[in-house]
């Protein structure tokens, strides 16, 4: 990516219980714009929620644009960024065998397709104004769902 990006996303997953009920955000910044978004599933699983995060965002975004891309979860930038050529290649599958979630795995990569993406982790819970922010959103998206459940 050269020079400074067009949008700035962090986007985090969460999931009382794994599976269980989960809630999903991202925060999408530009310029002086920020647009926040989120969602919940009554019944999922932790990764599930971190890949849809990013998925809604880049699927937000309006135009072909250089992101990049703030997450705390390692799983989804590895898979991003190293993982996903070999899974493409061999029909959305591991080495070992099924690969879980190539549903949105399969979505991520056609979205990815559009845009420059550089992506960054970060550690979760550590102070990061926007991966908070983020981390705060999923969770109210899932106590939304009115499930009678302590979490988050």
């Amino acid at each position: 990516m050269n020079g400074k990006p067009d949008v700035t996303i962090y986007s985090d997953g969460a999931c009382w219980g794994n599976p269980g009920p989960g809630g999903w955000a991202a925060i999408l910044l530009s310029g002086t714009k920020k647009k926040e978004i989120s969602g919940a599933q009554p019944q999922t699983t932790n990764n599930r929620m971190e890949i849809i995060a990013a998925l809604e965002a880049l699927r937000a975004l309006r135009k072909p644009s250089a992101v990049q891309i703030f997450t705390d979860s390692s799983y989804l930038v590895n898979a991003a960024t190293t993982w996903m050529p070999g899974w493409k290649a061999r029909g959305w599958r591991r080495k070992e065998g099924v690969l879980l979630n190539a549903d949105l795995w399969q979505e991520l990569d056609e979205v990815m397709s559009k845009h420059q993406i550089q992506w960054t982790w970060v550690k979760g819970h550590a102070g990061n104004r926007y991966n908070e922010r983020a981390d705060a959103l999923a969770n109210e998206a899932i106590r939304k769902l009115g499930l009678d459940q302590a979490g988050g």
